[in-house]
């Protein structure tokens, strides 16, 4: 569902465009867009253009890429305050997305078309400097991502999974925890399995109770 953006004080939500320059101010509130959208939206496909420059408000998306058998692989995600790395790479490259993206919680987003996007890069010294530093950060975020699926078994990968949800409770089902490893759905299950049985964790259904934390850091390597 798309609105039009009443006033800009949505730019409070992004503290780096607090000196924006009036102009590019003026812009914004001219073209841009606030876009909402329930939980199991699709919100890009891979292989389609990119028309617009996305900003997050609120909610929680996951991007992720298709193989040709139909395993996916998480790449990142994309929460309150944060923009899409993918997104900007397609706006400063022209090229169409490398990848899908899927709405995990509710989202509430700023778009700003991609005429607008470019004109903003040459003329806002403020903006440009935001859009290339949170570019940046994402890049270094993916990086980390790709020295994690090619230098680390899949035990730490699942441990620092487990580990990373802050929780005692983890409610999540084998494939979702899967489809983010990038792997199947069994070997998933084997390997909790084996996790149970050294005690670090306890399964239920659809859901896995953290026992050892220490077990688990000491895999990751923690």
């Amino acid at each position: 569902m798309l609105n039009s953006v009443n006033g800009l004080d949505w730019l409070e939500q992004f503290p780096e465009l607090r000196n924006l320059e009036q102009s590019a101010k003026d812009m914004l509130s001219k073209y841009s867009r606030i876009v909402e959208a329930p939980t199991g939206t699709i919100g890009y496909r891979e292989g389609t253009p990119c028309g617009a420059y996305v900003m997050r408000l609120a909610g929680k998306s996951r991007v992720y890429k298709m193989s040709s058998n139909g395993r996916e692989i998480l790449l990142y995600r994309v929460g309150s305050g944060e923009t899409c790395v993918i997104t900007t790479t397609c706006l400063l490259g022209n090229s169409d997305y490398p990848a899908s993206t899927i709405v995990e919680e509710p989202i509430r987003d700023v778009l700003i078309p991609a005429t607008a996007f470019h004109q903003l890069m040459l003329d806002s010294s403020v903006f440009r400097k935001f859009v290339m530093t949170n570019y940046g950060a994402l890049i270094s975020d993916l990086i980390v991502l790709l020295d994690e699926v090619a230098f680390h078994n899949l035990d730490a990968r699942l441990a620092k999974v487990l580990l990373d949800a802050n929780n005692t409770q983890i409610v999540r089902t084998h494939q979702q925890i899967a489809d983010e490893l990038g792997t199947a759905r069994e070997v998933v299950s084997r390997q909790l399995k084996r996790l149970e049985q050294k005690g670090s964790v306890s399964l239920g259904r659809g859901q896995i109770e953290i026992i050892n934390r220490s077990a688990l850091e000491k895999i990751v390597g923690i």
